[in-house]
């Protein structure tokens, strides 16, 4: 060996342990993460371990799933409503309502005939 390379050799077994080190905290920190957050754990050949879940933590699903359920069927009742509204607004109906309802604010007209209209009365 070169003097070189056996003065770097405690520098490179140093930075080898260090990188082997974040390797295997690494992979502490992850399985911590999934056991904490519920995931599946995988065994020496890849089949799937579930965690030990608690009496605390299932009725926390349990009620959460509860939860989950009435805020959907609130939301169907929401989307339905909505539903409503859109057909009464895009509805010919509701324009026509509306004219008519801006034609009674118009000021009254004496006369609503045509001028050809009243000049044949008045030649008869």
């Amino acid at each position: 060996m070169s003097a070189e390379f056996a003065a770097a050799l405690p520098w490179l077994m140093g930075g080898g342990l260090v990188v082997a080190g974040a390797g295997v905290f690494g992979w502490i920190h992850t399985t911590r993460l999934r056991i904490q957050h519920g995931y599946p754990l995988e065994g020496m050949w890849g089949q799937s371990l579930k965690p030990g879940m608690g009496t605390e933590a299932q009725e926390r699903i349990k009620l959460l799933s509860q939860e989950n359920a009435a805020l959907r069927a609130e939301i169907g009742s929401v989307k339905d409503r909505l539903g409503n509204v859109e057909r009464i607004v895009t509805d010919r109906g509701y324009s026509l309502i509306g004219e008519i309802e801006a034609m009674r604010e118009r000021p009254a007209v004496e006369d609503r005939r045509t001028p050809s209209q009243s000049m044949r009365e008045k030649v008869q």
